[in-house]
C-alpha cells in the first residue's frame, strides 16, 4: 500500500493511491497515519480491503497539500556516514558501526513544503535518504529477520543538513540537522510489501535541475535490516519512530571549493525508486 496524509498543515487527512494512482479517502476507517495504526495489523487489514474493493471515495489531488505521511512521530533517528562513497568524498574514516544522532519530530515537513535556510547559514546542504518508519515495538532485537518484521514501511527523507553549524559551532551535529523544515518527508509511505528489496533501489538529487546525487542503497554500509537491529540495541523503537539511513555522494560539502551550497530561491528534486519524488523550494528564515 501507498498511505499519504493530504491537506493544511495541522489538519491532514489519511488516504492512499490504489492500483491506478487514484488518491482515496482513508477517513472513514482511520483517524490519521500514525503510530497507532502502523502497530494495527487489523486496521492495515481494513485499508487494504477497501482499497481491494474499490469502495474508497476519491479525493480530488488538484491543489491539494501532501503532507508528511506519518503523524505524531515520536523520535527520528539518523545514521551518519552510512554510505563509503559518502564517507571518503567528506574525508572521514568508513564507521566500524553505525554512528547515530537525532532530528526533532517538529523539523518534518511536507515533500512539497518551502525549506528555510536558518539565519547567518552559509553551507545548507542536501541529503537525499531511505527512511524507514517503524511498525512494531523495537527492543534489544536479535536478527535481522526481527528488525525487518519491525519495519511499517518506508519513504523519502531530505535529513537538509548545515555544515557549518555542524562542524564550526563547538562540533555538534545537532546544531546544523535540527534547523526549521530541515527534514522533509515523502510523499508517500510505501508498506514492505511495495518494496521486496530495500537494499536495490536508487537514490537522486536535483538541485535547480542539475543532477548532484545519483546513488543506490546496495552501496550502505549498514544494511536497513543491520541499521534498525543496531539502534533497538541502544534504545527502544516504538511505532511512528522514524529512522533517516544515511545518504550517498554527491552533497555539496564533498566537492570542489566553491562548494555549492543551497541558497534562497534554489530547488532540490529528490527521488528514491518505488517511493515517489520530493520538491522544494529554499526561501529566507
Amino acid at each position: 500500500m501507498k498511505l499519504l496524509r493530504v491537506g493544511p498543515t495541522g489538519a491532514e487527512r489519511p488516504a492512499a493511491l490504489d492500483g491506478a494512482g487514484t488518491l482515496r479517502d482513508l477517513s472513514g476507517l482511520v483517524a490519521d497515519i500514525d503510530g497507532t495504526v502502523l502497530a494495527d495489523a487489523a486496521a492495515l487489514a481494513r485499508i487494504r480491503e477497501a482499497l481491494a474493493d474499490g469502495a474508497l471515495p476519491a479525493l480530488d489531488a488538484t491543489g491539494l497539500r501532501v503532507g508528511p505521511p506519518v503523524g505524531a512521530i515520536g523520535k527520528i533517528v539518523c545514521v551518519g556516514l552510512n554510505y563509503r562513497d559518502h564517507a571518503e568524498e567528506t574525508g572521514q574514516p568508513v564507521p566500524a558501526e553505525p554512528l547515530v544522532f537525532l532530528k526533532a519530530p517538529d523539523t518534518v515537513v511536507g515533500p512539497q513544503d518551502t525549506v528555510l535556510v536558518p539565519r547567518g547559514s552559509e553551507k545548507t546542504d542536501w541529503e537525499v535518504e531511505l527512511a524507514v518508519v517503524i511498525g512494531r515495538t523495537a527492543r534489544y532485537l536479535e536478527t535481522d529477520e526481527q528488525a525487518r518484521a519491525a519495519i511499517a514501511g518506508y519513504t523519502i527523507t531530505h535529513d537538509v543538513s548545515e555544515r557549518a553549524f555542524m562542524l564550526e559551532r563547538g562540533g555538534q551535529w545537532d546544531k546544523g540537522k535540527n534547523c526549521e523544515t530541515f527534514n522533509p518527508l515523502g510523499p508517500y509511505l510505501a508498506t514492505p510489501d511495495e518494496i521486496p528489496d530495500p537494499q536495490a533501489l536508487g537514490l537522486r538529487t536535483w538541485v535547480n535541475g542539475v543532477l548532484r546525487q545519483d546513488g543506490t542503497t546496495a552501496d550502505q554500509i549498514f544494511s536497513v535490516a543491520e541499521v534498525v537491529r543496531h539502534l533497538s540495541q541502544f534504545m527502544t523503537l516504538r511505532p511512528g519512530d522514524v529512522v533517516n539511513t544515511g545518504t550517498p555522494a554527491g552533497v555539496a560539502n564533498g566537492r570542489p571549493e566553491p562548494k555549492p551550497f543551497l541558497r534562497a530561491g534554489d530547488v532540490v528534486e529528490l527521488e528514491v525508486d518505488g517511493l515517489g519524488r520530493q520538491r522544494t523550494e529554499l526561501k529566507p528564515a
